[in-house]
Order: C-alpha cells, then sequence, then structure tokens
C-alpha cells in the first residue's frame, strides 16, 4: 500500500520560512515522480514543484519560482519542499504526490500525471 505522509506545515509571517517533507512509502521511490501541489479555499489545486526521479531536475511553478526549492532524498524515500520568503497568497494546502515511471515531465505539471497523493499539511502565512 502506498502511502505519502506530508509534515512541516504550520503559521509563519511573511518573509518567513518553511520546510515540508513527504515520506513515501510502499513504492519503489527513486522510480517516481514527485510532485508538490498546492489548494488555496475557493481556488484549483495547482502545481509547485515537479522532480524527476532520475538525474533529477525539477520545474516550477512561475508564483514560486526563485522562492521555494524541491529536493529528493532516495536514500531517504523523501521529497522535500523549501519554502523562502512565503507571502499571504502562499496560504494553502500543500500535498505530496507520485507519478508512475515514464510519466513525461508534461504531464507532471497536472494533476493527472499522479497516482497517488498524500493528505496534504496547512500552510498559513500572516501578513
Amino acid at each position: 500500500q502506498v502511502q505519502l505522509v506530508e509534515s512541516g506545515g504550520g503559521l509563519v509571517q511573511a518573509g518567513g520560512s518553511l520546510r515540508l517533507s513527504c515520506a513515501a512509502s510502499g513504492l519503489t521511490f527513486g522510480s517516481y515522480g514527485m510532485g508538490w501541489f498546492r489548494q488555496a479555499p475557493g481556488k484549483e489545486r495547482e502545481v509547485v514543484a515537479a522532480i524527476t526521479p532520475t538525474n533529477p531536475s525539477t520545474n516550477y511553478a512561475d508564483s514560486v519560482l526563485g522562492r521555494f526549492t524541491s529536493s529528493r532524498d532516495n536514500a531517504k524515500n523523501t521529497v522535500y519542499l523549501e519554502m523562502n520568503t512565503l507571502q499571504p497568497e502562499d496560504t494553502a494546502v500543500y500535498s505530496c504526490a507520485a507519478a508512475p515511471p515514464n510519466r513525461g515531465a508534461i504531464s507532471m505539471r497536472f494533476t493527472y500525471g499522479y497516482d497517488y497523493w498524500g493528505q496534504g499539511t496547512q500552510v498559513t502565512v500572516s501578513s
């Protein structure tokens, strides 16, 4: 059974930082692409970052480019999202997701590119 468990969310003031973690189990982690998504109240879920499984490369949403960094540790079956210079508009539930092997980078920009999802962690940025 595949499980993705996020942690690290919380309340932070504007300009602050948070580091999210997503621990995966039940899958060959190193073969899966991993994505971070967020969903704010009343808005659609959007991709924040998508990191490929091998020779990892990461694509970021324009809104977080230069502020957020995603990385993965295949030895720990964990993917991270380092979020800096947080702004109130970053407030959302953040979820990680796993894309099966050979799912292309373009597909990983969309929710349909992923087969497994975590429950999400709330990030709230106060002004």
